[in-house]
């Protein structure tokens, strides 16, 4: 059962680094100069990200509520 639980986190963990560096990504991509179509689309990636790193961060919180990161 150990193993399933420590699977889980690590997968949690995995998602919400992969959530952050898509935020980021976005991000940086929205300050370079690319046109309203394309920053309209950003703004709609930016949101998506930050909706998938708060339910990866409440995922991990389910499974290992001792981690605050």
């Amino acid at each position: 059962m150990i193993e399933i639980h420590s699977i889980e986190a690590a997968n949690a963990r995995l998602r919400i680094r992969r959530a952050e560096h898509s935020l980021k990504r976005a991000n940086d991509l929205l300050d370079e100069e690319g046109g309203v179509a394309l920053n309209l689309a950003l703004c709609g990636r930016i949101r998506a990200a930050q909706r998938h790193l708060i339910e990866a961060r409440a995922r991990l919180m389910t499974i290992d509520p001792a981690r605050t990161n």
